[in-house]
């Protein structure tokens, strides 16, 4: 593909295994970089999950985020062995259905390469990259994880072509976000590999500086190539500074995002009931939007947790705790519209941001935090004139917040609105993006 000048676009191989119909847990991330990328005069050709794991294995799809992605975008989509995520054994090979202990044994000894049920995609990834690369060369390499079986991809694709790669650490692969403790023992295949990836990668991403610290003091030989890209807010599917409609009781809080077990639901339902005592939010409801989990298995775990009733009521009919369900992130818009105050719910401690909060301080209301102390997102609400943080998990304390934000959504005045959207337009994705970019260009060999 050629510019209007007549030279060739730079060409980027993105390797991404969750990528919109996705809906997995940093693939706005993903679809923003790609959408960027060709918007800056990129041909970019992305590497994502068959879309036969994404309806049948995990049961994780957003059709209408698909419809988001820039046509210009190339999407492939290798092949993956589902061995580990099958159960229905009229599906089951041959083989397998006859010797089950024997199919299991080799499918075990082919993780040896590389300990990750996704090894298969990287490897099929590596193939169709070493094809196409002979027909028309990529200048550069994008890897994102988790899974990491794109890292590994991106390393053997160097070797094999001497293209240089970029990782990007969306998530951590050998760190226990939410233990704060490495996830594998001493000696684990997952060190190796990751030390091998990083020695060659041209640049490593993170989403964060305390993730940035912490891989830096690991490998403190790659840490000049480390740099921070945090995660922002899409302008094109917010409606960024539309006036938000008058607070009446009773108030809206909202919590717009997926339900995990790992995040402090319960904390939030208790301080929310709590919150509930006093007179200005007797009548308040606190509204859950969203997924439960991440992928199908997850959803009854989350509703048990939650005591979610046949009319979809959290906890009791007294709580004004509702479940809403899901919102297409195309859709988003509208339910931050007629929301008056926003809930930032957040697993784990000082190493999670969460893409989320970026799209909360985009709407310009009231965020009540539910987290943590030290998490790192408060590194990004600082300054946010909106942001009531208890700086603590017991239920009275957040429930003090919530108050707090309850008043301030009746009293926000055009000037503190302003100053809100002033503080969320440094991490619009199109701003964010802009050194990322740059990177990439810089690692381009001109001959």
């Amino acid at each position: 593909m050629t510019t209007t000048d007549g030279s060739r676009r730079p060409r980027v191989l993105y390797l991404s295994f969750y990528f919109p119909p996705s809906r997995a847990s940093g693939v706005y991330r993903a679809r923003a970089t790609a959408n960027h990328l060709v918007a800056d005069g990129w041909d970019v050709t992305v590497f994502a999950a068959p879309l036969k794991f994404l309806y049948e294995a995990i049961g994780s799809v957003d059709e209408k985020l698909a419809e988001t992605i820039d046509p210009r975008v190339r999407v492939e989509r290798p092949w993956l062995s589902q061995f580990v995520w099958a159960s229905d054994i009229r599906r089951f090979s041959r083989f397998r259905r006859n010797s089950p202990m024997l199919a299991l044994a080799l499918y075990n000894k082919t993780q040896k390469f590389f300990p990750e049920h996704y090894h298969s995609w990287g490897m099929a990834a590596v193939a169709k990259a070493l094809r196409m690369h002979a027909k028309q060369k990529f200048d550069v390499v994008v890897a994102t994880g988790n899974p990491f079986a794109a890292f590994a991809a991106a390393y053997l694709i160097n070797k094999f072509t001497g293209v240089p790669y970029v990782v990007d650490y969306r998530d951590a692969w050998t760190l226990d976000l939410f233990e704060d403790k490495p996830l594998y023992p001493a000696g684990h295949g997952a060190w190796a590999w990751e030390k091998r990836v990083l020695h060659k990668a041209s640049a490593v991403i993170f989403v964060n500086e305390a993730l940035r610290h912490w891989h830096a003091e690991r490998y403190p030989a790659d840490a000049d190539k480390m740099m921070i890209v945090p995660n922002g807010w899409d302008q094109d599917v917010l409606e960024e500074g539309v006036a938000p409609h008058k607070s009446v009781r009773p108030l809206r809080f909202s919590y717009v995002g997926t339900l995990t077990p790992a995040q402090p639901v319960q904390e939030m339902v208790e301080a929310f009931i709590e919150a509930r005592n006093h007179p200005s939010l007797s009548d308040a409801t606190l509204n859950l939007y969203g997924h439960l989990g991440f992928f199908r298995a997850g959803h009854v775990r989350l509703m048990q947790v939650l005591g979610i009733d046949e009319e979809n009521r959290v906890g009791g009919e007294d709580t004004g705790i509702i479940y809403r369900g899901p919102v297409s992130k195309t859709e988003v818009a509208h339910t931050y519209a007629e929301s008056d105050v926003l809930v930032f719910l957040a697993g784990g401690a000082k190493y999670v941001t969460s893409g989320k909060i970026f799209e909360y301080m985009a709407n310009a209301k009231p965020i009540v935090s539910v987290h943590a102390p030290g998490i790192a997102a408060a590194e990004v609400l600082a300054g946010y004139p909106l942001w009531f943080n208890a700086d603590s998990l017991d239920p009275v304390d957040v429930a003090q917040a919530m108050i707090a934000a309850g008043k301030a959504a009746e009293d926000l005045t055009p000037e503190t609105r302003e100053a809100a959207l002033k503080h969320a337009q440094q991490y619009t994705r199109d701003r964010v993006l802009i050194p990322f970019e740059q990177k990439l260009r810089s690692l381009i060999k001109r001959k």
